[in-house]
């Protein structure tokens, strides 16, 4: 019989207060699984962390910062002091800024290398330095199931967004690469696959889809007409793909970049 229970898995997930990790780390915890939610903010952590645990649900909040090795071996130590293994990685701190972002104020030439680095280094490295550290865990286990967060401009690269697209592209890659040296170097039991989330309206993009006023920028319209099912998504309209790709359901699935899109990838504009 084909299974989606996840209960009882230990799952971390970095940026895990975010405004879509929240959302997962929330819906995987009514599902049974004990979280360790990272993040930088380490008040925020244990906040989304006790409220879990107030509905019944077992979570703990920790401080880790992504481009620190150290910092995500401290946070490792302390989940296996809790739980005992890792079961899922979720990378999912990410994010762009304007300042690493094009605009009619700001050329290509003048994009400043301080945001720029910020941008590559958070979503790339961020995504490839939480594996090495889990991922050993998860070797020495011979099980386990990772998750990178991809996007629709992972496909096709979108205007003004550069740092964030060529991170993105790069994260898609190293999904594909890592899938193939886990299970060629340490275990055929572990899976490395991504999600490619469709647009949602978010703070860190909010800039680019709304005015001040919070009207639609020329650019929100645009992908609200490419969009076939006419709406952004919702952050816990991800979370059943992840709940799947984590699963005995998708036992075969590593590699792939699972696409959920509301059709913008799947709409040619006619």
């Amino acid at each position: 019989m084909i299974s989606f229970d996840i209960s009882g898995r230990v799952a971390v997930i970095t940026g895990g207060y975010g405004i879509l990790c929240s959302a997962m780390v929330k819906e995987m915890a009514k599902a049974g699984v004990k979280t360790a939610i990272l993040g930088r903010d380490e008040a925020k952590a244990k906040k989304l962390a006790d409220s879990i645990v107030a509905e019944g649900g077992e979570a703990i909040g920790l401080k880790a910062d992504v481009l620190n090795i150290d910092s995500l071996k401290a946070a490792l130590d302390t989940v296996i002091k809790h739980y005992g293994r890792v079961d899922i990685l979720i990378n999912g701190a990410g994010g762009n800024k304007a300042e690493a972002t094009t605009s009619p104020d700001l050329s290509f030439f003048e994009l400043p290398q301080d945001a720029l680095e910020w941008v590559v280094n958070l979503n790339l490295l961020g995504t490839i330095y939480p594996t090495q550290v889990f991922g050993r865990i998860m070797a020495e286990q011979d099980s386990g199931c990772i998750i990178n967060i991809s996007s629709m401009a992972a496909f096709t690269p979108l205007t003004n967004t550069v740092a964030y697209s060529a991170a993105k592209a790069a994260i898609s890659n190293f999904t594909q690469w890592m899938s193939v040296h886990f299970n060629h170097e340490y275990s055929k039991n572990i899976r490395v696959n991504a999600i490619a989330p469709g647009f949602l309206l978010t703070q860190q993009n909010k800039f680019l889809l709304e005015d001040e006023e919070g009207n639609p920028t020329e650019r929100g319209k645009k992908i609200i007409a490419s969009t076939p099912m006419g709406r952004y998504g919702l952050p816990k309209e991800l979370v059943g793909g992840v709940i799947y790709l984590c699963s005995d359901a998708a036992s075969f699935v590593t590699g792939t970049v699972l696409v959920i899109d509301g059709g913008f990838s799947a709409y040619s504009g006619v």
